[in-house]
């Protein structure tokens, strides 16, 4: 057990990695997103058959929860894991944007593609209304207040008529066709492939905010918040950064999946799915992009893997967070400036 605490699979990529020149770089880059746009097909192929799902089909699986999971996580990573804020109502974004995609689409006429922006904006104007008075918070009171943002959102959409109430909206048309792509129920892997295409631009962003300006100061926020506002770093500014560009993100994935599953209710909205999304980042490593990706896939996909054994199911994915936390409490691949520090703490 002490081994697997010990292994550090970041650090051996991360060597491995730095071995390479950039055409090599580029070339494994390249061959691995192929690799996972082929997913969609992989249950047809002999050696990876055992990946398909008993009850709903694999390619819709990939779509929902796992791209889905995976989106939303990196959203929310930018909140917990870069700006070191835990925010326990992260649902909420992602309901607002599913939100804009069915009632623009069912009472307007407008289709996905005009319908993503203003989603997006919307996810965005509601964090700037919820981080100007929250952010001022720190610790519990902050995961207080948005929790109580997430059940507000929830609840305000069971209770108005233009949602259709607990009833939802249903009849939410599929985004038309674009550059030759279809997307509907006889084609869920374009749909994979335009979650797989955001999931990479969301990774490119945050990669280029980590080195820039806002990535330092998010940093030192997650440090130590006095010390950075000591040292001139605008603390409310940058945190409110975070939570807007998350709140992104999240609509940006409720638009899609709106668009998807053409139905939605205020019960698929629930805290339960933020602080799955939430165990997402923790168990894949809070604040490191490709395990907190890792971590939403397996967290997605195990219990849709195993939904032939009922309410069983539940009990066989809590012993294996249980396990995995034990054995990996900093998650499977933790932040390489984590694990300094814990070195540090134990010296």
């Amino acid at each position: 057990m002490s081994a697997l605490k010990n292994f550090n699979l970041r650090d051996k990529g991360a060597e491995i990695w730095a071995g390479w020149n950039r055409l090599t770089r580029t070339v494994f880059v390249s061959v691995f997103v192929l690799l996972i746009a082929l997913l969609p097909f992989a249950p047809n192929w002999g050696p990876t058959s055992f990946l398909n799902t008993p009850i709903t089909s694999f390619q819709n699986v990939l779509v929902y929860p796992m791209g889905m999971f995976v989106l939303m996580a990196l959203g929310l990573n930018i909140v917990v894991g870069k700006s070191g804020l835990l925010d326990l109502g992260y649902i909420a974004f992602f309901a607002i944007g599913a939100y804009s995609q069915a009632i623009l689409s069912t009472l307007f006429g407008w289709n996905t593609w005009e319908i993503l922006p203003v989603g997006i904006l919307l996810a965005m104007c509601s964090g700037v209304l919820l981080g100007l008075p929250a952010l001022r918070l720190r610790g519990d009171y902050l995961a207080i207040i948005t929790l109580g943002f997430g059940e507000i959102v929830r609840i305000v959409a069971l209770n108005i008529t233009v949602t259709g109430g607990p009833n939802g909206i249903a009849g939410i048309p599929n985004p038309p066709t674009i550059f030759g792509f279809q997307f509907n129920l006889m084609y869920p892997e374009h749909f994979f492939w335009l979650v797989l295409v955001m999931i990479m631009l969301v990774i490119w962003m945050v990669r280029r905010f980590t080195v820039r300006r806002p990535g330092r100061a998010w940093e030192a926020i997650r440090q130590d918040e006095d010390v950075a506002a000591l040292m001139g770093v605008n603390t409310l500014v940058y945190k409110l950064w975070s939570f807007v560009i998350g709140a992104a993100v999240g609509g940006f994935a409720g638009v899609i999946y709106a668009s998807k599953v053409m139905v939605i209710s205020p019960d698929m909205f629930k805290f339960d799915v933020s602080i799955l999304v939430l165990a997402c980042v923790v168990f894949g490593g809070i604040g490191n992009i490709w395990g907190v990706a890792l971590g939403a896939t397996l967290l997605a996909y195990l219990p849709e893997r195993i939904r032939f054994i009922s309410d069983a199911r539940q009990v066989i994915f809590g012993l294996v967070l249980i396990l995995m936390m034990n054995l990996r409490p900093d998650g499977l691949l933790p932040r390489k400036k984590r694990e300094k520090i814990q070195e540090k703490r134990t010296m």
